[in-house]
């Protein structure tokens, strides 16, 4: 059986194409055989708006069958996680995993589009959530990644060491995750 992932780019002019490709293609890779990776081109990459990705994302999320993984990276990442609180999927997600994601919220950035959640963890679907965030990031502060894991304190959170905004386009750490997830999820349903 193949497992869908839906990978989320980031925002900025190119970001699809010329950054978060090159992500997509470390996960692909690392994941090998038996996943599905899914990567849309967001709407008006260069600048991104809330309502716009969060329409686009609820059309590609209602598409996945059940147990797909999701994917977000920076403020893709944000987007689709006020998303998900937002909007129940159609189907059960397998887990989420948010990479390099600025916190929206106090102690975080301010938007005039996502309005900070304090039940975010709450309002999230009931599955495995994953946060990655570089120490040497120098887009969105590595201190947001402890803003993730207080809100969330469900959630894993991992610091990978030296690691920058786009993870040094590495995603083994989170390819392993989520072969860890898929793997633990089938072994359930057996059951």
């Amino acid at each position: 059986m193949t497992r869908q992932v839906l990978f989320v780019q980031g925002g900025g002019s190119g970001a699809h194409d010329e950054w978060d490709s090159k992500l997509v293609a470390s996960l692909t890779e690392r994941l090998g055989a038996g996943y599905d990776v899914r990567y849309p081109l967001m709407p008006n990459e260069g600048e991104p708006r809330y309502a716009a990705w969060k329409a686009a994302l609820i059309e590609q999320i209602d598409r996945l069958d059940d147990g797909a993984i999701v994917v977000g990276h920076s403020i893709g990442a944000a987007i689709l996680i006020n998303t998900l609180a937002e909007h129940a999927p159609k189907q059960p997600l397998g887990g989420i995993f948010i990479l390099a994601a600025p916190f929206i919220g106090d102690g975080g950035w301010p938007s005039d589009e996502i309005q900070p959640r304090g039940d975010l963890a709450e309002q999230l679907p009931s599955v495995p959530v994953f946060f990655y965030h570089g120490t040497a990031d120098e887009i969105v502060p590595f201190a947001h990644l402890q803003l993730y894991a207080s809100a969330l304190p469900q959630a894993a959170a991992r610091a990978l060491d030296g690691r920058d905004h786009q993870l040094g386009n590495d995603l083994s750490e989170v390819a392993e995750d989520i072969r860890g997830l898929a793997a633990g999820l089938a072994s359930i349903r057996r059951h």
